[in-house]
């Protein structure tokens, strides 16, 4: 039964109109939308034919929401779960509108979309040609007065920079719907001859034609056609009006301008809409259209119900308490008076009397604000030199190392083994999609050459073997697997193993020269799964997939994983239907080598829950820590490199060193861009690097709300540090956040 909190039964009363609701980290407001959801079902304020439209930023946050809801209908409300409501993320919104109108859209009825993973392979290949033939632009924007020998055009740095660019240009040109011929327009009309706005509409062009040619679109286009159908049609509007009376909006802090729009389009003046965020975690703005402030200006428009989230039972009070340190430095104390709007109240207040979800006992002296000035190993082995002393007589809790960077994270991860603690990583992709995938790119490597003894003895030697948990067990199967992939080697014919004829089946006639029987035995078991998919090839790449799966995985995990990346192949063959079985393959060793991840796809869709590695140490990036919680937290590489606070002396990630002048190609290429697209010709002729200087602060304000992400991580223990960095120019500094707060901190508990 949710007994909720004074403040929650205050948005629980809600019946209609827009409220704008600002939750901090801890406070419920999943449980409270989802009960929400649940209750204006019950309390029949949709009809039949109607459903409340929820609508989220990630695919694990709509099957977490599904299952929440259907809980509370089937359990405090009895009654019938699954109907009455839909949750979507936006880009699923957009795709259930337009797939509606699909020629309002200029659309076929069966387009594709292409993945993060297609668009950057499309943009790899069109910046590759214009490297190649443009090297004036690189000679344009090449510094030659450091001393040092240019970066070619050539070089992988070039590239990936450029790739970044072009698709901030797309991400900014599709934000203000246009179309590259709208581009085109605008840029004849104003007669300018800009190097990066010329780079940018030449890779627009070629990009867009690239998605005609494989009859599909992105996610940006999506979210532009989604619009583009509901302002067409009326009609059509009206129907999803009526269809969902009541919109419910997740995560709102990380909306965009034209994500806002159709939400309030389709919710119309008189809707009636709820909109629950945190603008103080909007991690996710730098370089693309999202932004905090529509959340908050939205809670300031006249009409709309401003209501606060603010009691958390995630963490100590001293934990609150440096959270609110943080804010309260940030917003009267900070140097630079740009940034005092970074972070905003309300500040987090512990659970009330009587609360069903405590806060824990306070440990003051388990915060550590160290100020030691560690290289970046040393930060290492402090960490590793901590956690030895703390795992043993913790078996029971949860930890955490957060890191800024997946690479980071991987010299954790290395460093873990060496030390034989036992460990969990979520970085790009969870250790079960790997593996998931590992084994999966196996089998379609040597169904691509089923004829291979190669191939599918390296297949064999990566079967899972028998679960036990007895070492000698497992060591015995680990023989036995190694000894028959060594024998089918020798198979120089595999069909005479696959499908023996009457009499002449090789396997049997191994068993007559002193073969192991039990060698014999594993292989004779394995034989019709193998000419079972063997057989599958046929099938479409998601089917053949599935049909393995099915033999190979028992597990909830294993198989929603499969299912996943059956999906994605599947995608993947609409939008290239030339592939075969190699180029899938090679995708699926992408994911299992970490190289790209599954769109959309996290820890969480696999059931991660921190819970359930109790006395393991869980090493993953802030971002990807963002909805989870840890008994113990190492908040790692809390420098001004990673934290800066746009002071003279900070170095910043997105200003290259091979780039003349320091400039931030992406933050001068999206200011170019906003500039011609609304006509805005003064930007047009700002002086260079005025985007550059602004992106620092716009950088160094998220990054603030990243490091409040990372301290709300905690419930009991948190331990910051910091490292001075690998670059050869200048040693890295304690961010300036840290020592402010170490600096509040001590001044109150000495």
């Amino acid at each position: 039964m949710f007994k909720p909190r004074p403040m929650q039964a205050e948005i629980l009363q809600y019946t209609g109109g827009k409220m704008g609701i600002s939750a901090v980290p801890g406070s419920g407001k999943t449980h409270t939308l989802s009960y929400l959801a649940a209750k204006i079902i019950a309390d029949g304020r949709v009809n039949s034919d109607q459903e409340v439209l929820i609508v989220t930023l990630v695919n694990s946050a709509v099957n977490n929401f599904s299952r929440r809801v259907d809980d509370f209908i089937q359990n405090e409300f009895h009654l019938l779960p699954h109907v009455n409501y839909r949750v979507r993320t936006l880009h699923g919104l957009s795709r259930d509108i337009v797939s509606g109108r699909t020629d309002l859209a200029g659309l076929s009825n069966r387009f594709g979309i292409v993945d993060e993973r297609d668009r950057e392979l499309i943009l790899d290949a069109i910046v590759s040609a214009y490297l190649h033939t443009h090297p004036e632009f690189v000679e344009f924007y090449t510094d030659a007065s450091n001393g040092e020998t240019p970066v070619a055009a050539s070089s992988p740095f070039w590239k990936q920079l450029l790739v970044s660019v072009a698709n901030s240009i797309i991400r900014t040109a599709k934000d203000l719907q246009m179309t590259p011929a709208n581009v085109r327009e605008q840029m004849d009309s104003t007669n300018v001859d800009l190097p990066l706005l010329n780079f940018g509409m030449e890779v627009y062009i070629n990009y867009q034609r690239a998605l005609n040619f494989r009859g599909a679109v992105d996610f940006d286009d999506l979210i532009r056609l989604a619009l583009q159908v509901l302002t067409l049609d009326h009609d059509y509007l009206a129907r999803l009006r009526h269809r969902w009376n009541y919109v419910l909006e997740d995560e709102a802090q990380d909306s965009s301008h034209l994500q806002e729009e159709i939400l309030r389009t389709l919710v119309g003046e008189n809707g009636n809409w709820v909109r629950v965020g945190d603008p103080n975690q909007a991690i996710y703005e730098t370089f693309t259209t999202a932004n905090p402030k529509y959340l908050i200006d939205f809670r300031k428009e006249p009409g709309v119900i401003s209501r606060d989230l603010p009691n958390s039972g995630r963490s100590t009070q001293s934990i609150i308490h440096l959270a609110n340190l943080l804010i309260q430095w940030t917003t009267s104390e900070h140097p630079e008076p740009e940034l005092q709007k970074s972070l905003t109240e309300p500040y987090i207040l512990p659970t009330p009397p009587g609360d069903p979800q405590p806060n824990p006992p306070d440990q003051p002296e388990t915060i550590g604000l160290i100020s030691t000035k560690y290289t970046p190993d040393g930060e290492i082995r402090a960490v590793i030199s901590s956690l030895r002393r703390w795992l043993p007589s913790h078996s029971e809790e949860t930890v955490a190392i957060l890191v800024p960077t997946n690479d980071r994270g991987e010299k954790y991860v290395d460093a873990l083994k060496q030390a034989e603690i036992p460990y969990f990583e979520v970085l790009k992709n969870s250790q079960p999609t790997r593996r998931v995938a590992h084994l999966l790119t196996e089998i379609l490597q040597y169904l691509a050459e089923p004829s291979n003894p190669k191939k599918l003895s390296k297949l064999i030697a990566n079967l899972p073997l028998p679960e036990t948990n007895k070492p000698a067990e497992k060591s015995y199967w680990e023989d036995v697997q190694k000894l028959a992939a060594d024998l089918i080697i020798k198979c120089a014919e595999v069909e005479d193993f696959l499908f023996p004829l009457p009499g002449e089946d090789w396997l049997i006639q191994q068993a007559g020269e002193s073969t192991d029987h039990q060698i014999i035995d594993y292989l004779q078991d394995l034989r019709p799964n193998l000419q079972k998919w063997t057989t599958a090839i046929l099938l479409p790449v998601d089917q053949l997939i599935l049909t393995i799966s099915v033999d190979l995985f028992t597990s909830p995990i294993d198989l929603a994983l499969a299912h996943s990346i059956a999906i994605l192949l599947e995608h993947k063959a609409r939008n290239n239907p030339t592939w075969r079985l190699p180029e899938f393959a090679l995708e699926l060793s992408n994911i299992a080598r970490d190289k790209a991840g599954i769109s959309g796809f996290s820890a969480a869709d696999t059931g991660f829950n921190p819970d359930d590695y109790r006395g393991q140490v869980i090493v993953t990036t802030i971002h990807k820590a963002k909805g989870l919680e840890w008994d113990r937290v190492h908040l790692t590489s809390v420098s001004n490199y990673d934290f800066p606070a746009a002071q003279p002396y900070d170095e910043y990630i997105g200003e290259k060193w091979f780039i003349r002048n320091r400039l931030n190609l992406q933050a001068e290429s999206v200011a170019l861009t906003k500039a011609l697209l609304t006509r805005d010709i003064s930007g047009l002729f700002m002086e260079e690097g005025q985007a550059t200087m602004d992106a620092r602060f716009e950088y160094s304000s998220e990054r603030l709300r990243l490091l409040f992400v990372g301290i709300t991580r905690a419930r009991k223990e948190l331990v910051i540090t910091w490292n001075t960095g690998k670059s050869p120019r200048q040693e890295a500094r304690e961010a300036l956040a840290l020592t402010a707060l170490r600096s509040l901190w001590n001044a109150e508990n000495q």
